[in-house]
C-alpha cells in the first residue's frame, strides 16, 4: 500500500477553528473539532461550518478539493466518524477509501475506544460507577432523539475527576467511557441520573442552562471527545492509533 506524504497532511483545508492532531504514513489522521463545528455539511449553505472547508458528497462520505497548485489532481479524505456539532473533540479521517471501510468496520464492531469529558450540574452519589440503561432511539425530518425505555442496551463507565460543590446548582468533572456507541447516549444517561450536562438544550436543565449562560457568557455544550484509541490490520501488519484532542479551557474556568 502507497503511504501518505506528510504534506498531503500539512496542506487539508481546515474549517473555523478545526486542528490537525495526528496522523499515520497509512493515511489516518485525527482532527480536533471545535463545538459549533458541523462533521460534514447536509447543504451547500452549511459549507462554512463544516469540518473541512471543501465540497462533501454525502453519499460516499468524502471531502474533496483541488490544491491550488499545477497538475495537483483533485483530494479526498473520508470522514470515518461523526460528532453532533455541538460537541468537541476527537474527529477521524482517512486518505483513502480502502482504509477509510477498515476503520469504519473497527467502529461498527465496537473496537474503537473514545473517552469523553463533560461538565456537569449536580454532585454525582459515586466517585465511579457503571451506567447500564436500555434506550430507543428515534430519527426523524434529519433530528436524533434518545430516550430510556426502549430495548436498546447502553453502558458506560463514569468517574468524577474534579467537583465545585459551592456552586449553585454544584459542578462536576467527569470521564465517560461509553461501552456502546448509541446515538446521544451520554447525554441521555447523565440526565438520567440528575446530572444534566451543562449547556444541553435537548435534554438538560433548562433553567440552570440560562443560569449558567447569564453569569458566565457560555453557551456551548460541554461535552467532549477527549480521546480516541485502537489497532488496526493494514497492509499485514496491526498498527496501532491514538490521538487526544485536549480538553478545551472554558470547562476549566467552572472549577
Amino acid at each position: 500500500m502507497s503511504r501518505t506524504p506528510s504534506k498531503f497532511w500539512d496542506n487539508l483545508p481546515l474549517g473555523p477553528g478545526v486542528e490537525l492532531l495526528t496522523y499515520d504514513a497509512n493515511g489516518l489522521a485525527a482532527l480536533a473539532k471545535p463545538a459549533g463545528v458541523l462533521s460534514h455539511p447536509n447543504m451547500h449553505s452549511e459549507q462554512a461550518r463544516a469540518l473541512l472547508n471543501a465540497p462533501y458528497v454525502l453519499k460516499d462520505e468524502f471531502y474533496e478539493w483541488t490544491p491550488d497548485m499545477p497538475g495537483v489532481l483533485p483530494q479526498r479524505v473520508y470522514l470515518l466518524n461523526r460528532l453532533d456539532s455541538a460537541t468537541s473533540g476527537v474527529i477521524l479521517v482517512a486518505a483513502s477509501v480502502e482504509l477509510a471501510k477498515s476503520v469504519r468496520e473497527m467502529f461498527l464492531h465496537k473496537h474503537v475506544r473514545k473517552i469523553y469529558n463533560a461538565l456537569v450540574f449536580g454532585q454525582p452519589s459515586q466517585p465511579s460507577q457503571l451506567w447500564r440503561d436500555r434506550l430507543s432511539v428515534q430519527k426523524k425530518g434529519g433530528q436524533v432523539r434518545a430516550k430510556t425505555g426502549g430495548n436498546i442496551p447502553a453502558e458506560a463507565q463514569m468517574t468524577v475527576l474534579r467537583q465545585r460543590r459551592q456552586a449553585v446548582p454544584p459542578l462536576a468533572l467527569i470521564k465517560l467511557d461509553p461501552r456502546t456507541g448509541r446515538s446521544h447516549q451520554l447525554r441521555v444517561q447523565c440526565g438520567l441520573r440528575h446530572l444534566p450536562i451543562v449547556g444541553d438544550l435537548t435534554y438538560g436543565d433548562f433553567a440552570a442552562n440560562r443560569q449558567f449562560a447569564k453569569e458566565t457568557g457560555q453557551k456551548r455544550l460541554f461535552l467532549h471527545s477527549l480521546e480516541t484509541r485502537f489497532d488496526y490490520e493494514w497492509a499485514g501488519r496491526t498498527h496501532s492509533f491514538a490521538a487526544t484532542a485536549p480538553l478545551p479551557k472554558e470547562f476549566q474556568e467552572f472549577l
